[in-house]
């Protein structure tokens, strides 16, 4: 997030608490900042609490932001699902700007209700197998909810496929451009990116594939209030394959030795509510393989974020041993003899 919003906060907290007249008086803190900053908004009075997020300006328009919180009302409407639920300003909308000053984008901020709950416990063995197969459940519950949901082919939310990831029209960056990629390891990568791409559009985007969806459906962004499970953050939602929400859950960590396990946790819970076919489990290393580069990208273009400064310093090298391992299995015997894996 830039110095200048930073330093601008006195205005962006009159123009929030301006739009929302039962926020009169409320005190209002920092909670994160990332792709969004988000605040923690409360009424001394009566202990009630919101969650203010200011999106980064220029990520997505008023009509994308709009359309992720009408996704959000019909999983509030027609599910079970625990999803925040938006706040409407004095002027009726759910989406509010902070005038351009500067000739840019204008930073466009929404009101959410709290949810109370704590994240899952990710240094538990025990405990991450359980929430993996809750997580595979919710984002069963989410696909079955989507694909019997009217609007969702027509709400516009981005598409997150090869081209707007890996491809000509990155969202979140170039690939190439990830931090301290040595001449071998762009070469090496730029094998896998192919490879990615052929069994992609050998995979298709057919309606039982493709599809809305969280697009960040990480532990990270799940809240455990006792039994309950709440979903946060769906700022990346978007049309997308649906295994890539499984690919997405496993962001950071693709390396780590206990990930066959986790997937077939999440399997576990996913299927529960909704079969996936064997043939579609097979491509399951390049979803993880895709996600995986999308993050190198992404890393080059926030390398002054909190999630960069915990992750970088091995995750270029983690990633080189990432796509030794789908060429051997996935890429082409030219492609493995001439990198001599």
């Amino acid at each position: 997030m830039s110095e200048v919003l930073i330093n601008s906060l006195d205005s962006v907290i009159k123009n929030a608490l301006d739009n929302y007249s039962f926020l009169s008086g409320a005190s209002i803190r920092l909670l994160n900042k990332s792709e969004n900053t988000t605040f923690v908004v409360e009424k001394p009075t009566t202990k009630n609490r919101w969650i203010l997020r200011l999106s980064r300006p220029g990520y997505h328009t008023k009509t994308e932001i709009e359309a992720e919180l009408q996704w959000m009302k019909a999983i509030r409407q027609n599910t079970s699902i625990i999803v925040p639920e938006p706040v409407a300003g004095n002027n009726g909308d759910y989406v509010q700007s902070i005038p351009d000053q500067t000739n840019q984008d204008p930073y466009y901020y929404t009101l959410f209700t709290f949810l109370d709950g704590i994240p899952p416990d990710e240094n538990n063995f025990n405990s991450l197998l359980h929430y993996f197969r809750k997580l595979g459940e919710i984002t069963a519950h989410l696909h079955n909810h989507v694909q019997q949901w009217v609007e969702s082919n027509d709400i516009a939310r981005p598409e997150w496929d090869f081209d707007t990831m890996l491809g000509q029209n990155p969202r979140w960056g170039r690939w190439q451009d990830g931090p301290d990629i040595t001449s071998t390891q762009m070469s090496l990568f730029k094998h896998v990116v192919e490879t990615i791409s052929i069994r992609l559009k050998k995979f298709g985007k057919t309606e039982d594939r493709f599809g809305l969806i969280h697009a960040d459906l990480r532990l990270a962004n799940l809240l455990i209030d006792q039994e309950q499970i709440k979903v946060l953050d769906f700022d990346d939602s978007g049309y997308s394959w649906f295994l890539y929400d499984l690919a997405s859950a496993l962001s950071f960590i693709e390396h780590k030795p206990y990930i066959p396990a986790l997937i077939a946790a999440w399997l576990t819970g996913y299927e529960s509510l909704r079969v996936i076919p064997e043939r579609d489990k097979e491509e399951i290393p390049t979803f993880i393989m895709l996600r995986r580069l999308l993050l190198l990208a992404w890393l080059g273009t926030h390398e002054n974020s909190e999630t960069a400064h915990s992750v970088v310093n091995d995750f270029t090298l983690e990633t080189e041993i990432l796509a030794k391992k789908y060429l051997l299995d996935f890429g082409t015997r030219f492609v493995v003899n001439t990198l001599s894996l």
